[in-house]
């Protein structure tokens, strides 16, 4: 049976003459947290980006919950991004809006749904991130913590199959970060969603990896469990885990 959920399949990006990444390859299994390692500008982002449908590969293929990213049109697309979650390194949410009309913002298609059936999705995702007290705040009161942990809310409201986390923990103090980190663990375990977590983060990464992998120059270097990788040969490669 097929488990995978994400694939990627030898994908090459470039910009003019920088080529930021070259023959990626890997795949994600349903339930499994993947961190990705690498220094800033190896690659991190445009890769995240290319499985969210932002920026096409010049080579390979993105395929997300068994569609390829490539074929599919506007509509098609947007279909496809409500089953899969983004979580961005701002958060991004409406500062003109409570937290109660961010949280029902992604619900706005559903027009099918009754107010009671949008009020309970809306309880049962702060619920998740222990922040029903906040429902009727504007985010100009919430915390970079609290404002993180509402941005996950809003990812949850949809019940993706596949989140993709962009520096979820940056800018956060110690205590905050291991907070939202035990979050993610929380998530996965409670609906079995498969992540990925571009993170520079190791404790971040210790605690929700079940695999990593790390880019340099665009190239995927290694890959592996925390203890594996922490433990290798490659002074490179372990010279990630020594903070």
């Amino acid at each position: 049976m097929e488990t995978s959920v994400a694939e990627i399949k030898h994908i090459t990006k470039s910009f003019g003459t920088r080529v930021v990444l070259k023959d990626i390859d890997f795949r994600i299994e349903k339930g499994e947290n993947l961190v990705v390692f690498g220094k800033s500008g190896s690659g991190k982002s445009v890769l995240i980006k290319c499985m969210a449908g932002l920026l096409s590969p010049d080579d390979g293929e993105v395929l997300m919950l068994g569609e390829k990213i490539e074929g599919l049109n506007n509509h098609e697309l947007n279909i496809l991004r409500k089953r899969i979650g983004f979580l961005f390194q701002s958060a991004a949410l409406y500062d003109s809006m409570t937290v109660r009309e961010n949280l029902e913002f992604p619900l706005r298609d559903l027009k099918l749904k009754k107010k009671d059936e949008i009020d309970a999705l809306v309880r049962e995702a702060l619920q998740n991130v222990g922040l029903e007290d906040a429902i009727n705040k504007m985010p100009s009161e919430l915390s970079g913590g609290m404002r993180k942990r509402i941005g996950l809310a809003r990812t949850l409201i949809l019940k993706p199959e596949i989140i993709l986390y962009d520096e979820p923990t940056t800018g956060l103090d110690a205590i905050t970060s291991k907070e939202i980190s035990e979050l993610i663990l929380e998530i996965q375990k409670k609906y079995n969603t498969a992540s990925v977590i571009i993170t520079h983060d190791v404790e971040c990464a210790r605690i929700v990896a079940n695999r990593i992998i790390i880019i340099k120059e665009g190239l995927l270097v290694a890959q592996g469990t925390f203890k594996e990788l922490s433990e290798s040969d490659d002074q490179w490669v372990r010279s990630f885990f020594n903070h």
